[in-house]
């Protein structure tokens, strides 16, 4: 079989992605707690198939979207988000991942659709999601801010953030959509297609585009992806527990990873 092909994500794929991505979540027994037990995969899927084309339009500036296709049927088998960091937005290796923009009546039904989906994840405060063990190990680092972040001169201390693990897609455990630059982006592949090669190959991508944008790659992995992370050179820098066994779960952990792109000088 031909290589995966991964190409970019448009508003046509939103009832594939819907399916892939909710039905990878759901193999997830910590992201079930999320919801009521009387919810079903199908019914989230229709959900998330209302509520997608407006999230998708959502911070357009930073946010880039790219599917895995099956070469032989053209079915969507692999999704990944990444989130450039600022001053990057005009990155040219990232271009075409760019949702395409829609006129403002387009705007204001996509808005009016989700609005109208369910979308009521369970409220689970007091587990720790490794971003402000994030935000202190990436402050602590002397070559994270010393170097500016513009898209002429790249530094050791800007990052393409990835995030890979069973937080609500466009959203935090809450439900909410973090405000940018939290890294809340994820990777997704349908569990009929696990064990393929698919998404080793959405991230090898990313880090190619990363290495042609000279920007450093960070991930907040979960179990599920870390084993994908460190084969293709990704550096475990922390591991945090998150404790959500008040909430019926058994707990698990995350780990903070990067990878350091080649760095050249012009």
């Amino acid at each position: 079989m031909a290589p995966w092909r991964i190409e970019p994500c448009t508003l046509a794929d939103v009832p594939a992605l819907a399916r892939n991505n909710m039905s990878a979540f759901w193999t997830d027994p910590n992201w079930i707690l999320l919801w009521p037990k009387d919810i079903k995969l199908d019914f989230l899927i229709e959900q998330v198939t209302e509520r997608m084309p407006n999230s998708l339009l959502g911070n357009r500036a930073t946010l880039r979207h790219q599917k895995a296709v099956d070469p032989e049927t053209g079915a969507v088998v692999g999704y990944a988000r990444w989130e450039l960091p600022a001053g990057y937005e005009g990155a040219a290796a990232w271009a075409d991942s760019q949702i395409a923009d829609v006129s403002e009546e387009q705007r204001k039904a996509f808005k009016e659709r989700s609005d109208a989906a369910w979308w009521k994840p369970r409220l689970m405060d007091g587990i720790d999601d490794c971003v402000p063990e994030k935000d202190r190990v990436l402050a602590e680092k002397p070559y994270i801010s010393e170097w500016p972040s513009s898209v002429g001169e790249t530094g050791p201390g800007t990052y393409l953030i990835a995030f890979h693990g069973p937080g609500p897609p466009f959203g935090d455990h809450k439900g909410r959509r973090l405000t940018p630059g939290t890294g809340l982006d994820y990777l997704a592949v349908h569990p009929e297609n696990k064990g393929k090669g698919i998404a080793t190959a959405l991230v090898e991508n990313g880090v190619r585009l990363a290495e042609e944008t000279g920007v450093d790659v960070f991930i907040l992995a979960f179990p599920a992806g870390l084993n994908v992370y460190k084969r293709l050179g990704f550096k475990e820098i922390h591991r945090g527990y998150q404790d959500d066994t008040k909430y019926g779960g058994q707990g698990y952990w995350v780990t903070l990873l990067t990878y350091e792109v080649s760095k050249t000088s012009s």
